[in-house]
């Protein structure tokens, strides 16, 4: 089978920004106030257009509930709660006060404070105290690398037939493919890779993985 696939630039990743939805006053304010305070950590956010997906999915999936993996200051949280139904509810998970804290302000901001619950915790606390009787419909794993195979089982675990999970980071910047420089970041990809290699070979889901931002890795639950 050829190649099938067109070369994403800066100029064409713009134009692809510039023709998705979802970059209201709010959005534009915490993207802007994260690049100021974070500096390079900054990359952290979730790309627009990765967001807009994201609520067109949880929105098409009719989901009431979904559990995000890594808050950061909120722009993914943001994107996931406005795809809920009306009572719906997110549980996002993070550790650090000082990222939640600007991620809390732009909840209220976006009317959304009802639908998001903050947990801050250790994300794999979080999710042993979840009871599997309250499946969630959606689930997004964005946070530290070396948890991402144990983050997926849980997932897993704590998601409904016909549910969602989306794992960002999946190209972990071209280094899954390329073998990665050593070191920790060395160390990371290979547990990324690690993560991807298990996912592909899992029979309880049907996945696949989308070349948008830096690779997502959409994996339905299969009944």
């Amino acid at each position: 089978m050829p190649d099938k696939f067109t070369q994403m630039n800066a100029e064409l990743h713009r134009y692809a920004v510039q023709h998705s939805d979802g970059q209201d006053e709010v959005m534009v304010r915490l993207a802007e106030e994260t690049e100021r305070e974070a500096g390079e950590m900054a990359v952290m956010q979730t790309a627009p257009e990765q967001a807009t997906m994201m609520t067109i999915l949880v929105r098409a999936l009719g989901a009431r509930r979904a559990l995000e993996l890594g808050t950061f200051t909120g722009y993914g949280s943001i994107a996931i709660a406005r795809g809920l139904s009306a009572d719906g509810t997110l549980i996002t998970c993070d550790v650090s006060e000082q990222w939640t804290a600007i991620a809390r302000r732009y909840f209220e901001r976006a009317g959304l404070v009802d639908r998001i619950e903050v947990r801050l915790a250790p994300a794999l606390e979080t999710l042993s105290e979840l009871p599997e009787d309250e499946p969630f419909d959606f689930a997004f794993i964005d946070a530290d690398k070396g948890n991402y195979p144990a983050y997926y089982e849980e997932c897993v675990r704590l998601l409904r037939p016909g549910g969602l999970i989306a794992i960002d980071n999946v190209f972990y910047g071209g280094e899954v493919a390329s073998g990665g420089d050593g070191g920790d970041r060395g160390q990371s990809a290979a547990e990324v890779r690690q993560l991807n290699d298990r996912v592909i070979a899992d029979e309880r889901v049907l996945s696949t993985m989308l070349s948008v931002a830096d690779g997502v890795t959409l994996a339905l639950k299969l009944d």
